[in-house]
């Protein structure tokens, strides 16, 4: 028979923040030469924390993640310039290649150019005349929209090195990168448009995914938001995105700030060690402001704090028997109960709760510390610390 004592604990919920920006942003062009291809010229776009903004400056003092990202089908890198403008003062390097901008791009060469300016990028960190010598972190993600996104997916498989995957609206390759996705298992979130009519969720950005094998995963859905208002108005984009339907019901403003609000904490948790920045994203995802998601995971259980009022969450008998009820002071709609492990994976679930009592079965469980969590719709009911032992 299993002892459960339960540690009634508070998360610190915050709001949106104000994003810090520290840094101005550097810019520098560059080409890089794939050796391992034939000699392949990928060039590159960088953008880069610095004192003064401007060309070819000076970067400023420290180490800063990379951040790759891939351009969207016939798109340029100049259209995403809220993303750089944004995530670089932050204190990341970002770099966009240039390559296979054309109508027929190889999704396969754009997928390992993207690999390859990791480990590139990462040789200038210690290349003595670089701009770079000293300033390049052991931390990257692999970024993109639209067929950059898809394509993020494919360049995981050429750098195992690779810390993470972030997509925006990304699109199904080919080779695939539904298929992809199966041997991917670094942290992963996947954004979407919810009315996005050139790469619908459904057939694309939904069954990546799916697919993901990643122990820590999300899939944010903007609400309202659509596929090419991730990024500055492109005249090829809004040309796809004109001739369907839905057509978004948020501009391209309220799209981008409901991306960074999540992408930014999440980048500095996995990137960055910022623990804090895990409480803040797990704060934000649970309240669900403008978005729809869906999570394997608990970003951050460490920076959940003790609380001395009464739980909203009462068990019994204790301890457990092989199944055990749950009884909660509110009386639930449609709450999900979720146990995670000390890693933040999901190692139970239980859906469509509703009233006021629901029963668990533990004889799986084995003794440790465990984290469980009841939300119902947007509210969190109760976040608590579980010990179980034998």
């Amino acid at each position: 028979m299993r002892n459960l004592i339960f540690l009634f604990l508070l998360l610190n919920l915050c709001s949106i923040t104000s994003w810090t920006q520290s840094f101005q942003v550097g810019h520098k062009q560059q080409t890089f030469v794939d050796a391992s291809r034939a000699n392949r010229n990928v060039t590159a776009e960088i953008y880069y924390p610095s004192a003064t903004s401007g060309d070819n400056v000076t970067i400023a003092p420290g180490q800063f993640p990379i951040l790759i990202f891939g351009h969207g089908f016939v798109m340029v890198w100049s259209a995403y310039t809220p993303i750089w403008n944004t995530i670089v003062p932050n204190g990341y390097i970002m770099v966009f290649p240039t390559t296979e901008t054309g109508i027929s791009p190889s999704h396969t060469n754009f997928g390992k150019d993207i690999a390859y300016l990791v480990g590139a990028m990462k040789i200038e960190g210690t290349n003595v005349s670089s701009t770079f010598f000293g300033a390049v972190a052991n931390t990257s993600a692999v970024m993109g929209h639209s067929m950059g996104g898809g394509s993020a997916f494919l360049s995981v498989q050429y750098d195992t090195s690779i810390t993470a995957l972030a997509t925006l609206a990304a699109a199904n390759t080919a080779p695939s990168s539904i298929l992809a996705a199966n041997d991917i298992s670094i942290p992963s979130i996947v954004f979407a448009g919810a009315n996005d009519c050139v790469t619908p969720p459904i057939q694309h950005q939904l069954p990546m995914y799916n697919a993901l094998l990643s122990p820590c995963k999300s899939y944010v859905s903007i609400t309202g938001g659509s596929h090419c208002q991730f990024a500055n108005t492109n005249l090829f984009c809004n040309i796809g995105e004109g001739t369907c339907s839905p057509q978004p019901t948020i501009n391209s403003a309220t799209q981008q700030t409901a991306t960074f609000n999540l992408l930014l904490p999440w980048l500095n948790f996995y990137l960055k060690n910022d623990n804090a920045a895990g409480v803040q994203f797990q704060n934000l995802i649970t309240e669900g402001s403008g978005i729809t998601s869906q999570q394997n995971c608990l970003l951050s259980t460490s920076q959940i704090t003790e609380f001395s009022t009464p739980s909203a969450l009462n068990i019994f008998p204790n301890p457990f028997s092989a199944t055990t009820t749950l009884e909660t002071n509110v009386s639930l709609e449609n709450a999900t109960f979720t146990v995670y492990d000390i890693y933040g994976r999901t190692v139970f679930q239980l859906n469509n709760i509703t009233g006021q009592e629901f029963m668990v079965s533990r004889d799986n469980m084995a003794s440790g510390l465990y984290f469980v969590q009841l939300i119902d719709g947007n509210k969190i009911i109760a976040i608590n610390k579980l010990v179980i032992t034998d």
